[in-house]
């Protein structure tokens, strides 16, 4: 397979570069380097089969030339990361909307299956749980960024299953929920990177909001592993799918075992939200996902615990 990989030197996206040579494709990845660094692929660029593009899906001329000679696109160039998004949000919705349509609209033009990556955030204040793939979307004020944010992947979403309706565009949507491990930076947000490299330095571990909200946390490998799946999966065309764990820890807690699992000195302070992001700045208290769709359709199941995700974060950051 000729395999395109849009926002290929993020974290997620590097990790999937490296799950698809080593199965033998040949992979092209297009990144602007705006959140994604160049070091994730370095390692790679020396493989024959490995092509790296710096430049922005929302140049049509470059996106064109690349979807051209591929055989299906991963696509998962986004604006991510809630401090981002509530720092830059007019940069995250064009790039998360206008990027999206052009990526669609080049496959639909080549004949091309993608796959697009959304997020957990779709579900915004839902605390329902676990969430299923038709739960209801509960938001906030559309004047509010952190909805900007799940509105625009909703346009996503929605663009996508049109394509695939209207114009029978092979699409697979894949709602990703907290995707952790080696490579990723808490530049934008992320907490357990954030988290582990306060402790590692003894430093206070910065809690935002009560930190009685929960979460759960996906190992990359069994997100990229899920992905290459669903890609693979014909019946997978036209549905979407949750993707993530559902071992559920409040973000207190998790600041706690990662102090415990490094044997920190480091202690929790707690910053309000609206010092943390922007003044009435609304979080989601629960955000657990049901994933029996997944499981039917392609044996979904996770096979890192958090545990296990927090130590492999811990031993790549002691060593970068």
């Amino acid at each position: 397979m000729k395999v395109l990989i849009t926002g290929g030197a993020g974290f997620i996206g590097s990790h999937l570069a490296d799950e698809l040579l080593g199965r033998g494709d040949e992979v092209a990845v297009l990144d602007d380097l705006s959140t994604g660094r160049f070091e994730n692929v370095e390692h790679i660029t020396g493989d024959k089969n490995f092509e790296f593009v710096e430049g922005t899906i929302l140049n049509g001329t470059l996106v064109d030339k690349l979807v051209e000679r591929c055989d299906v696109v991963y696509h998962l160039a986004a604006a991510v990361g809630v401090d981002l998004i509530v720092r830059k949000p007019l940069e995250s919705l064009i790039t998360n909307i206008k990027g999206s349509e052009m990526v669609l609209d080049m496959v639909h033009r080549y004949h091309k299956k993608v796959l697009i990556a959304s997020t957990s955030e779709i579900y915004g204040k839902n605390v329902n749980g676990p969430l299923n793939e038709d739960h209801d979307r509960i938001l906030g004020s559309p004047l509010k960024s952190r909805w900007g944010y799940s509105t625009a992947k909703a346009v996503d979403e929605m663009l996508a299953y049109i394509y695939w309706r209207q114009k029978k565009v092979p699409t697979v949507i894949v709602r990703l929920f907290n995707t952790v491990g080696p490579r990723q930076t808490g530049a934008y947000g992320m907490v357990i990177p954030r988290f582990v490299k306060q402790a590692l330095k003894d430093e206070d571990i910065t809690v935002y909001g009560d930190g009685k909200q929960s979460r759960c946390f996906l190992h990359v490998k069994d997100t990229v592993g899920s992905l290459i799946k669903l890609m693979d999966k014909g019946a997978a065309v036209g549905n979407v799918f949750n993707i993530g764990s559902q071992e559920e820890v409040s973000i207190e807690g998790l600041a706690r075992k990662i102090i415990d699992i490094t044997k920190s000195k480091s202690k929790l302070v707690y910053i309000p939200y609206d010092k943390a992001y922007e003044e009435g700045f609304e979080d989601m208290r629960r955000r657990v996902p049901d994933t029996a769709k997944a499981r039917a359709a392609i044996g979904f199941k996770p096979t890192i615990d958090l545990e296990g995700i927090i130590k492999s974060v811990v031993e790549y950051a002691e060593s970068s």
